[in-house]
């Protein structure tokens, strides 16, 4: 530096002296070097298309990239927090970053938010490939697909430009690196919903604002936990559309019907608020009482019976009568009708009445053994049949039922139809009650002696007889030994060999042999082949009698003439 311009020359007034000089110098590099990698507050003095050129209180101008502001409009005068990356850069300017400014001055609010596990606002910026670009802060931070909700996502695209609560689970300065979660900030949302959740006790009381009504049902914020009132609970009558009975917003008291905290589901009831209308008609129409009421309605079921307006009750068909059910409810009833019925039952729930019609008469089975004891005989009326037997009526709501083996001692039928016919009046003999059941086993042949006995002396096994061919099978032929009775010749027995359809037809005679009476199965077994073998032996002892020889008679003096000769021999034979 030329001598006369120097600052500490002292003929020049106002100069400093060279110390003073060299502290100045020093104490702007050192004023300079503290403004490196530090954010500092500036002032927006010049926009241009691409750059913003900022005044932060050095010699030279700060510039960044207006890319670093986004979507973020500024111009001259704004004051902004940048980050100073170089001093005195090629073109004289300061090198500034907003992007790492905004970094820093979130940095540690976010490691707060990291070590306390507190959860704070992220606006979700776009979607990448795994997860989501979020803002937390003003700096960008990474969502996984995988924390995004409890749940699996199917429309990512819903969340774009959403701000969602998230927690900061994992921190990287260096890198840059924070990666963000909503799922548990759900988690413990739940968790906290679920403590809630167990404090509320069934059968409470409790009052909440009407959030989403449904096609079946209304779902109540109750603190924060919704709740779900069905559509059959919120009126005890029917409810077509459940916004007929509430709207969205509206603060409604409901009873808790159940709590499921595992499954996090709370059932609440609103009729349960208003004492349900059923409660008076229970009281009215008491359990066993007599009732009056018209018919309305026949079903196959049974009857409806209108007991008052809007209030009915049905009688089941298996309680209109004593005995067997009718087969349809017309056949003793017609709409209109007044009748007579005890209450059998009362469901508040389900608002039905169930009525006796029948247990308004005395009931005929009290004393059943006393009026029909057993071995008496009584005379009924065929009603009805099934594949096994017949029902008869024996009195009013009394039944029989006659089963096919009890109709004849010997004949054997395959359907009651064969022996008797609807309406038919026969004469029965009692022989089992079954008051369970409410029916009479009873007896057609009991009534008659049992002729086994006499069949079985006059037909002793062994014996013979002729008889007529009632019907042919492949197994055999049936034989008509007389009125009610058969026999039966197994194909076996038979005479010819074969098919029995080609040897034998009905009308047929034949000659038999009784081989074993069987009163059980009603039936005798016979013998056609052993009829004519006992011919065949019998022929050939006659034959044998008649051609019978005579017995040998002994010659004596040949026995004796053979003796000498052999004596003669054994004499000749010790000469040689």
């Amino acid at each position: 530096m030329p001598d006369d311009i120097r600052p500490d020359d002292a003929k020049h007034p106002g100069a400093i002296s060279d110390d003073e000089f060299m502290k100045l110098i020093e104490g702007q590099t050192v004023q300079e070097a503290l403004r490196m990698n530090e954010v500092v507050e500036g002032t927006v003095v010049k926009v241009t298309k691409t750059e913003a050129f900022v005044d932060i209180g050095a010699k030279s101008e700060g510039v960044l990239s207006l890319a670093e502001f986004k979507d973020e409009e500024i111009k001259p005068g704004d004051k902004i927090k940048v980050y100073v990356e170089q001093i005195e850069s090629e073109g004289g300017l300061i090198k500034l970053s907003k992007d790492k400014a905004d970094f820093l001055l979130a940095w540690d609010k976010i490691k707060e938010a990291y070590q306390d596990n507190l959860t704070v606002d992220a606006r979700v910026i776009k979607q990448v490939k795994g997860g989501f670009i979020v803002e937390v802060f003003g700096v960008e931070a990474f969502l996984p697909g995988s924390q995004v909700d409890l749940r699996k996502v199917r429309n990512f695209n819903a969340f774009i430009g959403k701000s969602i609560p998230v927690k900061v689970i994992k921190l990287n300065k260096l890198r840059k690196n924070i990666v963000v979660s909503r799922k548990e900030v759900q988690e413990e949302e739940l968790e906290r919903a679920r403590a809630r959740l167990m404090e509320i006790q069934p059968d409470t009381v409790v009052e909440g604002v009407v959030k989403t009504i449904t096609e079946f049902g209304v779902f109540v914020d109750i603190g924060g936990i919704d709740g779900l009132i069905h559509i059959s609970d919120l009126s005890w009558t029917r409810v077509h559309n459940p916004s007929d009975v509430v709207s969205p917003g509206e603060r409604v008291r409901v009873k808790v019907l159940s709590v499921d905290p595992e499954n996090m589901k709370l059932s609440l009831g609103l009729k349960h608020m208003t004492p349900h209308p059923w409660e008076r008609i229970a009281e009215k129409y008491r359990i066993g009482s007599k009732v009056k009421g018209k018919i309305t309605s026949l079903v196959e079921f049974g009857a409806f019976v209108e007991l008052e307006p809007g209030v009915e009750g049905l009688i089941h068909i298996s309680e209109m009568v004593w005995g067997r059910p009718p087969a349809h409810p017309r056949d003793i009833l017609q709409p209109g009708q007044e009748v007579e019925a005890i209450v059998l039952n009362v469901d508040i729930e389900r608002q039905r009445i169930s009525l006796g019609l029948k247990q308004a008469t005395p009931d005929p089975w009290a004393d059943i053994e006393k009026r029909f004891p057993v071995g008496s005989d009584v005379e009924a009326i065929v009603q009805d049949f099934d594949s096994y037997g017949a029902y008869l009526e024996i009195d009013k709501g009394v039944q029989g039922y006659l089963h096919i083996s009890n109709i004849s001692w010997t004949k054997r039928f395959s359907s009651p139809e064969e022996a008797m016919s609807r309406n038919q009046r026969i004469k029965v003999r009692i022989i089992d009650i079954d008051k369970r059941t409410r029916l009479m086993e009873v007896s057609l042949k009991h009534t008659r002696p049992n002729p086994w006995d006499e069949i079985k002396a006059r037909m002793p096994e062994g014996s013979e007889i002729k008889a007529v061919i009632s019907s042919v099978t492949e197994r055999g032929v049936s034989i008509k030994i007389d009125e009610g009775l058969e026999g039966f010749v197994p194909q076996s027995h038979l005479q010819k060999r074969g098919n029995p359809k080609d040897n034998y037809s009905p009308g047929q005679e034949i000659n038999l042999v009784v081989l074993e009476v069987e009163p059980e199965r009603k039936r005798i077994v016979l013998s056609e082949r052993n009829f004519y073998k006992a011919k065949e032996a019998e022929r050939k002892e006659e034959l044998a009698a008649r051609f019978k020889p005579e017995p040998a008679r002994l010659n004596l003096g040949e026995i004796l003439k053979a003796e000498l000769d052999r004596l003669e021999e054994l004499k000749g034979g010790e000469g040689k």
